[in-house]
């Protein structure tokens, strides 16, 4: 059997990890009979410093294949994909494709997979916001509809699915693959120094940033474009952070690169980067991220991802979004999460009644570090 995995952002490769490992294994104890495995990469984004150390750290190989596709619009991001991806679809002529997440690398090869006949396994599937201005619902909702295997990290996503109509037999209940590799890299990220992390990865002119207090800081990541492409939303915010949140523990913010050029463009860049007892980062590697989560009372975040792992580690998290596609995660749910979209009023008030309340670890079922093994015997059972 040959399987062609595809990965296109930073996301995926947390994802994708696991699944590489299980197939190695299987290899080893069935050398009679290995699996053919190829890693694309698609370039979706691709940045040295956000996405070589991703691969070094969680063991990734290089991909076989790089679309070196970078950026545009989500139309030519899609449409240049689905041109490069057909070409290897046939010269490869693999039996299946394995797509993650909900990047518009996921959707374009799902929809080029489809039209020539091969089959598509869909990690991650079943995920839904409800909020379809998100271009990553399209994306979801589109690779759903196509895919042969549906594997869902909840049962959540299963009730979605069954809503549109997909067939029972075409749905797989695995468990949440980020979990497999945030619990096999545990042990090596709680063994990082957190001042450490800070010196080896601050942002240049912060030099007088030396007397800081860790013993009680939260972090920040934002990136989404409703977040930071409008100075009269991403401003508000800013003045919170400096003028009330700041005031009581240090905050590290690990800047996206989108963000600091919108700082930059709104002239308030120079600002934070002189504010006492805020910190700002360079995009962090894996086990990095990993070790700050592990220490932070709170968390201030747009990624759906760092959602999931603070409901595993049990950090505190205000979602910056107005919808999430992982409900799972949520207060309400037995997680750690609460949406606070945008709206400072809001976060305000969200972040002094979350800093009082006495947060509860609930391991949502199949988070076990176990779904990879789980993806793959449900790909070779397949009928």
């Amino acid at each position: 059997m040959k399987i062609i995995s595809v990965v296109g952002a930073r996301p995926n490769f947390m994802k994708i990890s696991p699944f590489i490992k299980v197939i190695g294994e299987y290899n080893i104890e069935n050398p009679d009979n290995p699996l053919e495995h190829i890693l694309v990469h698609t370039g979706q984004h691709y940045d040295e410093r956000m996405s070589r150390s991703f691969f070094e750290s969680l063991n990734i190989p290089n991909a076989d294949i790089n679309l070196g596709i970078g950026s545009g619009t989500h139309a030519e991001q899609v449409g240049n994909t689905m041109i490069e991806f057909e070409k290897v679809c046939l010269l490869e002529q693999p039996d299946w494709i394995i797509v993650v997440g909900d990047v518009n690398a996921t959707l374009a090869c799902s929809v080029t997979a489809k039209k020539l006949h091969i089959k598509v396994c869909h990690i991650e599937a079943g995920l839904r916001s409800g909020d379809e201005e998100m271009p990553e619902e399209i994306n979801r909702l589109v690779t759903d509809r196509l895919s042969d295997l549906l594997l869902t990290p909840d049962r959540m996503s299963i009730e979605n699915l069954k809503k549109e109509g997909i067939p029972d037999n075409q749905i797989k209940f695995v468990g949440n693959i980020m979990i497999d590799t945030l619990e096999s890299n545990r042990i090596r990220a709680e063994a990082l120094d957190v001042q450490k992390i800070i010196i080896e990865n601050i942002i240049e002119g912060q030099s007088n940033k030396q007397n800081y207090d860790l013993d009680s800081y939260g972090i920040i990541t934002i990136h989404r474009p409703s977040n930071v492409d409008q100075k009269k939303i991403l401003e508000p915010f800013i003045r919170f952070i400096l003028d009330e949140v700041v005031v009581d523990r240090t905050i590290i913010w690990i800047m996206h690169p989108r963000t600091q050029k919108q700082l930059e463009n709104f002239t308030l860049w120079e600002e934070i980067l002189k504010k006492e007892q805020l910190i700002l980062l360079h995009p962090l590697g894996y086990h990095e991220m990993l070790k700050l989560n592990m220490d932070a009372k709170i968390m201030l975040t747009d990624s759906g991802g760092l959602q999931e792992e603070c409901t595993i580690l049990g950090t505190p998290c205000l979602t910056l979004r107005w919808s999430t596609e992982r409900p799972i995660t949520l207060k309400e749910n037995g997680g750690v999460s609460v949406l606070v979209g945008n709206n400072v009023n809001r976060i305000r008030r969200e972040y002094i009644k979350i800093l009082k309340q006495n947060t509860e670890i609930v391991i949502p079922e199949l988070w076990d570090g176990n779904t990879a093994s789980r993806c793959l015997k449900a790909i070779l059972n397949y009928e």
